[in-house]
């Protein structure tokens, strides 16, 4: 196994798109092409299966020196009922866009392709309200707002939308910051499932990520969950970071383990600096482990997570028997976005906030990076994206196949979903196959469990943007 991983360790996406944002063609795209995307999806999913929501919400209060997600750093809350606006702000936009559609296809020649703003009819009468299936609350910390402001932002979503049957709310949680307030004002709203990021236990670690975080603040969140009746509780691990070694990571496992969460993420810290800049340059690169001993701590963490009842499903998630993840990936229909793997699928999720990613399966956006331009945007009645990609007849097959592969660990071909370039990448894919690692049969592909490490390496082989324009500079973290 270790000559595989020297063999297979290079730069990769993790695919949480195809296309991934690098190769998004973004000099086709517009605003108006992205709203007609939005209406088409919504018009052939909503009733079926209703929608998802991402909100990202951005603020923290200090600055983890591992992280890649888009935040601002502050102390002051009185950004919170400002930015709240802003995103409800947003979301009328989506729901005027949404409501006047007829209108919006039949005059798209007219709509600034460049900053298309949404033109309200005050007449129009809502006939129908999305149903809302998925929601997720990400950053950043979410856990920064206070309970308060969460009831007032989400009861005012909430009048918008139709709750699905059996929703899926989530939502992160820093252990430092969360309170038994935080916990049960979301659960009255609906939330179910709640992840915490606890990264590492080891002080000297945590020291090194800017992440001071004592066992009992994670002991103390979780158990405050399960008193509450949250029927999922997920933490999240990363192995390579500074000063980290298999012990470390050892006794971290333990620790989490002593806490029995219904899930783990066990992440490969992406050391991107060249992209995220000073806040992944916050520890010398000399600290972090050597191949190596990154590679000891994935596959002795894999193993002992293993050996003490986990499940792994996907990449880099584990779930015990009973967990939702675990029973979606058994039964066929576990999916894969930009919010991670999920129990159940939506083709449609909108993202709101600064950053954020939305999907349409045609088509992807995303907003303004920072507050101030993201704000502005909205305040002015854009809806605030700045780039994205509208997929080809080509995108949407590749894409298809590269889904299959990250969460059912295989995928299959007829006259329909086969491309004129398949036969190369299954041509890339046979030193793989010679290694054990995956198996191809005339019409159908499958990674092996052996293979299981190397996900997005298949996933690569039939990646046809990358493939056609390799990166002149290094875009991605690497693969294990």
């Amino acid at each position: 196994m270790n000559s595989l991983i020297d063999k297979y360790n290079i730069p990769g996406p993790r695919y949480t798109s195809y296309p991934t944002v690098p190769y998004w063609e973004e000099d086709g795209f517009t605003t108006g092409k992205w709203q007609n995307s939005v209406i088409r999806s919504y018009n052939e999913s909503n009733n079926a299966e209703g929608i998802s929501i991402y909100i990202h919400l951005p603020f923290c209060e200090a600055l983890c020196t591992f992280c890649a997600c888009h935040k601002r750093i502050t102390k002051q809350h009185s950004v919170e009922t400002p930015y709240i606006e802003s995103v409800l702000k947003e979301w009328d936009l989506y729901l005027n866009l949404l409501q006047n559609q007829k209108a919006s296809i039949k005059n798209q020649e007219s709509i600034d392709e460049n900053h298309a703003s949404i033109i309200i009819n005050q007449s129009s009468i809502i006939t129908q309200k999305p149903k809302l299936k998925e929601l997720h609350l990400g950053g950043g910390t979410p856990t920064f707002f206070s309970p308060a402001n969460l009831k007032i932002f989400l009861e005012r979503l909430f009048e918008t939308v139709e709750i699905a049957e059996n929703p899926e709310f989530s939502f992160e949680g820093h252990p430092n910051n969360t309170t038994k307030e935080h916990l049960q004002t979301l659960f009255d709203l609906g939330f179910t499932r709640c992840s915490f990021g606890v990264q590492d236990y080891d002080p000297i670690v945590q020291k090194a990520i800017n992440r001071i975080q004592p066992f009992a603040n994670v002991e103390n969140v979780t158990n405050w969950a399960r008193e509450i009746g949250y029927k999922g509780i997920s933490h999240d691990l990363v192995f390579g970071l500074p000063h980290q070694t298999w012990e470390k990571m050892e006794f971290s496992i333990r620790k989490t383990l002593e806490l029995k969460p219904d899930r783990l993420a066990f992440y490969s810290y992406a050391h991107v600096p060249w992209i995220k800049g000073v806040g992944q340059r916050g520890f010398d690169e000399n600290d972090l482990p050597k191949p190596e001993e990154k590679r000891e701590i994935y596959e002795n963490g894999k193993k002992l997570l293993e050996d003490l009842g986990y499940i792994e499903v996907g990449m880099d998630h584990f779930a015990l028997e009973h967990d939702d993840l675990y029973q979606s990936l058994k039964n066929g229909n576990i999916h894969r976005n930009f919010m991670g793997y999920s129990s159940s699928k939506t083709q449609l999720m909108i993202g709101l906030g600064m950053s954020a990613i939305s999907d349409s399966w045609y088509g992807f956006a995303q907003n303004e990076k920072t507050v101030e331009d993201y704000q502005n945007r909205v305040a002015k009645g854009e809806i605030p994206v700045f780039r994205g990609h509208i997929l080809t007849e080509e995108d949407l097959k590749i894409r298809q196949h590269i889904l299959n592969i990250m969460c059912r660990l295989e995928t299959s071909w007829d006259l329909e979903t086969a491309f004129p370039e398949l036969e190369n990448s299954l041509e890339r894919l046979k030193e793989m196959q010679d290694d054990g690692l995956v198996i191809i049969n005339e019409n159908k592909l499958e990674i092996t469990e052996q293979g299981r490490a190397f996900t997005r390496n298949v996933a690569m082989a039939f990646d046809l943007k990358m493939l056609r324009k390799q990166p002149e500079a290094r875009l991605f973290s690497m693969t294990i």
